[in-house]
């Protein structure tokens, strides 16, 4: 999707909305697979050094603002596809769909900052979460570590609210009301069909199957998150293990629907399959 987009722009010299979203888009998505890899990685193969203080704060402050921006960048995908295509005569609808192009870009750059607000408390709460769970609660002073640790949770709860339930929120409604103006689309060219095969119909279909998996994806990974966040499972247990993949599945999923769902990035995959079957013949 990167590599699509920036071409098309490199092309044109003209940067498109669209284009903008799935660059800021694929960018968030690359980073954030890439540290949750190297995150995973090291939590098994260096767990004594990974939780000194510094590395663990660092890593998952890092990880909230890319989680944040990526499901920021996702839900203005869904805006976008929403004002674009369904069909709404409301007033406020009317001038979102006139002026989504140029509002587009300060809707990703106040995402963003929006998003390393959210995340920049993490630097200093993460550790002591973990310091107070791990500590032993005999200490002298243990009333005062379970004050801490209540008042630190609560803070990264509301942080997790505000970063992540907001775009799940956003999201969530632009994907509703895009199914419900396709579905009401549909269903007319249904009633109106002739008995053959109508393409426009069912692209209509398709459009539909995409978003609603798109919703499916999204909801699964934001489950996921507030599991992981909420420390319910043991380290390296099961229930920990289905939700680091869960996470790390539904962005690729998505992802893969984006592509195989514009024929534009349709076209640079079954190139490369295209060479790679004639080197092997």
């Amino acid at each position: 999707i990167l590599a699509v987009s920036s071409t098309s722009c490199i092309r044109s010299k003209i940067l498109s909305t669209y284009d903008m979203i799935m660059i800021f888009l694929s960018l968030s998505r690359f980073f954030l697979q890439s540290w949750m890899i190297l995150d995973l990685f090291l939590s098994l193969f260096c767990e004594p050094s990974y939780y000194e203080e510094n590395l663990l704060v660092i890593f998952k402050t890092v990880f909230m603002f890319l989680n944040n921006s990526s499901l920021w960048f996702a839900a203005w995908l869904s805006v976008f596809y929403c004002t674009k295509v369904a069909s709404f005569t409301q007033s406020f609808f009317i001038w979102l769909k006139q002026r989504i192009s140029s509002l587009m870009p300060w809707m990703l750059i106040t995402s963003s900052l929006f998003s390393f607000a959210t995340s920049i408390p993490f630097a200093w709460d993460v550790y002591n979460v973990h310091y107070n769970f791990t500590a032993s609660l005999t200490m002298t002073n243990s009333s005062g570590r379970r004050v801490t640790t209540k008042a630190s949770l609560v803070l990264i709860i509301l942080l997790y609210h505000a970063g992540a339930t907001l775009p799940l929120i956003v999201f969530a409604v632009s994907s509703i009301l895009l199914i419900r103006s396709l579905w009401i689309h549909t269903k007319q060219m249904q009633n109106n069909a002739t008995g053959f095969r109508d393409p426009s119909l069912e692209a209509h279909i398709g459009a539909i199957k995409s978003v609603f998996s798109f919703l499916i994806f999204y909801v699964a990974y934001f489950i996921s998150l507030v599991l992981i966040l909420s420390n319910i499972f043991l380290p390296l247990s099961t229930g920990q293990a289905i939700c680091i993949a869960v996470m790390t599945a539904c962005p690729a999923g998505h992802t893969m629907v984006l592509i195989w769902s514009n024929p534009k990035f349709r076209e640079l995959p079954a190139r490369i399959l295209h060479h790679a079957n004639c080197r092997v013949r």
